[in-house]
């Protein structure tokens, strides 16, 4: 049994052969390393055939990545070797299909994803974001797009609250200011789209986990393990009392975290842990003279 080779491009795909066409092709990003080949029936090199979990395109930002180049996707549904699609496969094709022939016949809207795409992926590597963020992104900004909101807006501005917000679901922790500091974009103008994507789109933002904010917040100060283990534990009897209902996450985060300091004798100021935690000092003392009686 030959060992599947590694596609040159993407380092991650196997190769697989389409027997109808002679290609040999990339199954993870799609490309074509050999055409026209003599012999459809009989490849000279080993070929992974796809299977149920390897299989199409699963990445929904790949669709819109190479559109200059013309797209052709077979009718056919079947798969190189002849058999018939299964129907989740089957039905990812067909988005495909409609996705492509939607951008063929609107260059406008080619050209906004595209540019919309190379600033996600810009973001991506400023704000180190998995995959799944930016997938989620990219998502959020198409339906955006189809529903008019992009139009007569920067798409800058709509791609970083597209962002905000699927950090938001996904559960990374990332700031409203610090995107938009890596954006370049003013605060106000982010959190104004953020509301109109909300409302218009119909999001159920879920809040944002003050166990998670505590360690964004620590290690962007290199805050020691020790004062870290505590305002973990400190939160989590906040919690349980229910006394962090009705409070923003970040701020209450910041606060222990810096209760936490001060018990652990480690030098972070207030305006250090509000730096990192993107809001004012004077939110960390209004949570502060909120929490003095049950923390100290």
């Amino acid at each position: 049994m030959h060992t599947p080779l590694i596609c040159s491009g993407c380092s991650k795909g196997h190769l697989i052969a389409d027997i109808d066409t002679g290609e040999i092709i990339c199954n993870n990003c799609g490309l074509v390393h050999v055409t026209d080949s003599q012999d459809h029936a009989r490849p000279t090199i080993p070929i992974t055939y796809p299977t149920r979990s390897n299989a199409g395109v699963s990445n929904f930002a790949l669709i819109y990545k190479d559109l200059e180049y013309s797209t052709v996707i077979d009718r056919a549904n079947t798969d190189a070797r002849g058999h018939k699609l299964d129907p989740s496969t089957l039905s990812r094709m067909q988005r495909l299909r409609t996705w492509d022939f939607r951008l063929r016949t609107d260059s406008n809207a080619a050209r906004n994803i595209k540019q919309a795409l190379n600033e996600l992926d810009a973001l991506k590597d400023k704000l180190g974001l998995p995959d799944s963020v930016l997938e989620k992104a990219s998502y959020i900004y198409r339906k955006a797009q189809v529903k008019g909101l992009v139009h007569g807006r920067s798409v800058s501005a709509i791609l970083s609250t597209a962002v905000y917000i699927a950090c938001r679901e996904m559960g990374t922790p990332r700031t409203l200011k610090e995107i938009s500091v890596i954006a370049n974009l003013e605060r106000k103008d982010i959190a104004r789209d953020y509301r109109l994507l909300v409302n218009e789109l119909d999001l159920q933002i879920p809040l944002l986990d003050p166990m998670k904010c505590i360690v964004g917040v620590a290690n962007r100060i290199n805050i020691s393990e020790k004062t870290k283990r505590l305002a973990l534990n400190s939160m989590t009897e906040i919690i349980r009392n229910e006394i962090s209902a009705g409070k923003n996450p970040m701020g209450l985060a910041a606060t222990v975290l810096y209760v936490s300091c001060l018990k652990n004798r480690e030098n972070k100021t207030q305006a250090d842990i509000a730096r990192a935690a993107g809001i004012t000092e004077v939110t960390i003392r209004n949570r502060y003279s909120d929490l003095k009686r049950t923390m100290i």
